[in-house]
């Protein structure tokens, strides 16, 4: 019991936390944060699929369907946010630029729901109905 109130929790902030930043990215101008990606050296193209599943994954993280492989997802967008934009400036940032200490707790979160095989209630509720039919 304990383990799924734990699971829920991980799952829900996480959820929160990436579909805010796909809203944001949207309504703060997803052209300007594809500009960014451009400048970084990736493509721009790259910020609307990233935004969309950010928003879209979030959702779904709430909702508790695909938990498990959202959060592997999630993961793995972090490592790329690590290695492209924040290594540089440290874990804890290099007082100008913020650390990837953030984005690390974030991939932990993922990798968690992945490794733990977490579920959600959608999850649940499809594996009852599909238990049922067999």
């Amino acid at each position: 019991m304990n383990q799924h109130i734990g699971n829920l929790i991980i799952r829900i902030v996480l959820g929160v936390t990436f579909f805010m930043h796909g809203l944001t990215k949207f309504q703060s101008g997803i052209d300007n944060i594809a500009g960014w990606f451009t400048s970084i050296g990736l493509p721009g193209g790259l910020a609307y699929g990233v935004a969309t599943f950010e928003l879209v994954g979030g959702l779904l993280l709430i909702l508790g369907l695909g938990v498990r492989y959202i959060g592997l997802l999630f993961a793995l967008v972090m490592v790329g946010a690590i290695v492209k934009v924040k290594w540089s400036a440290g874990l804890l940032g290099d007082g100008k630029n913020p650390g990837f200490e953030l984005e690390l707790a974030l991939l932990a979160m993922g990798a968690y729901l992945f490794v733990a095989r977490a579920d959600g209630f959608v999850d649940n509720f499809l594996k009852e109905k599909m238990s049922k039919k067999n």
